[in-house]
């Protein structure tokens, strides 16, 4: 049932282009892929580890004006400035995670906030390196292959591919033993650290995993716009992206990526249509925390879990499987 629904979805991704209506929901189609991996990235550390962070914006912001700066200023190509943004922004989450993992819980939450507010208040005061509120502009998209990425359809391809290689780099990681490892620092780090474990290293590895996956993120953001500003670091940035695992669903893989769907299309879809579209945001955020508190998808799960249970409940036959057909069969 799992592997055909993916495959569905699968299927309806590739041939986007054909159905979709025209260049602004293939445009639109990028921007939540995007907003996807994002999202995953902060879902390592929301919902595998326990650890709430709001600057997560920071390692996109820093991946994307790295490579940015790198390109304008210095005449880096584009592949040079990517491994440079890359590893900049993981050098930087480690960093990071040597002060923020000294904490957990609400402290770990605001020694991150700080972090990220530090990085933001660089890019917004240091004009003559980041442009300050005007950014960096005139960037391009590179030519994988000597593919055109000014095209719509072709940059929706490339970031579909990158999008699913993070997905699957994602789900290996969290399938993992060291996955099963983190899961435990978060419900039993007592525990784990009795059974031998290194609880800080497993925390320490997954938030510089994480970021390096926000890097990613961002430099797929920075060629999606060919431009990179201060908002890219903000607490706002960094709030909507933790709204998306939250409203999705943490802890799941599909979680982020419905919750980024969601908040993408009322920002950009909504938007048009109603004024006081974060109003509308709020109203969603709240209607799930009170009536679906795991998020979308674990609550989808359980409604089709209890239906499953309603009906072995009321003695109410289930589909035949393929062995009872064939015995059935004259």
């Amino acid at each position: 049932m799992k592997a055909a629904l993916y495959a569905a979805l699968l299927g309806a991704l590739l041939s986007l282009p054909w159905w979709c209506g025209g260049v602004y929901y293939i445009n639109l189609a990028s921007q939540i892929l995007i907003a996807a991996m994002f999202a995953m990235s902060l879902n390592l550390l929301v919902g595998y580890a326990g650890l709430t962070s709001l600057g997560h914006a920071g390692y996109l912001g820093l991946s994307a004006y790295a490579s940015g700066w790198l390109m304008v200023n210095l005449g880096w190509g584009h592949f040079a400035a990517a491994a440079a943004a890359l590893c900049g922004a993981t050098v930087m989450a480690a960093l990071f995670g040597l002060i923020a993992l000294r904490a957990t819980g609400i402290s770990f939450l605001m020694i991150t906030l700080a972090l990220g507010q530090i990085l933001w208040g660089i890019a917004y005061r240091w004009t003559s390196v980041t442009g300050g509120d005007n950014g960096i502009s005139g960037l391009t998209r590179p030519s994988p292959f000597g593919l055109d990425l000014g095209n719509a359809d072709t940059f929706y391809f490339f970031t579909l591919t990158v999008f699913l290689l993070v997905w699957r780099l994602v789900a290996i990681w969290v399938r993992s033993p060291f996955g099963a490892s983190i899961r435990g620092t978060k419900d039993q780090p007592r525990r784990m650290s009795t059974l031998g474990y290194n609880v800080w290293l497993v925390r320490w590895i997954t938030f510089v995993v994480s970021g390096f996956l926000g890097a990613v993120a961002g430099l797929m953001y920075v060629y999606y716009h060919q431009f990179i500003s201060p908002h890219s670091l903000s607490l706002a940035n960094s709030a909507e992206m933790l709204l998306m695992v939250i409203a999705g669903g943490a802890g799941t893989l599909s979680g982020p990526v419905v919750g980024a769907a969601l908040v993408v299309l009322l920002k950009n879809v909504a938007s048009v249509y109603i004024d006081r579209w974060v109003m509308l945001l709020g109203f969603v955020f709240i209607f799930i925390v009170m009536f679906v508190p795991g998020g979308i998808v674990a609550g989808v799960g359980r409604l089709l879990r209890s239906r499953s249970l309603g009906r072995a409940l009321s003695g109410e036959p289930a589909a035949a499987t393929g062995a009872e057909r064939a015995g059935k069969a004259p």
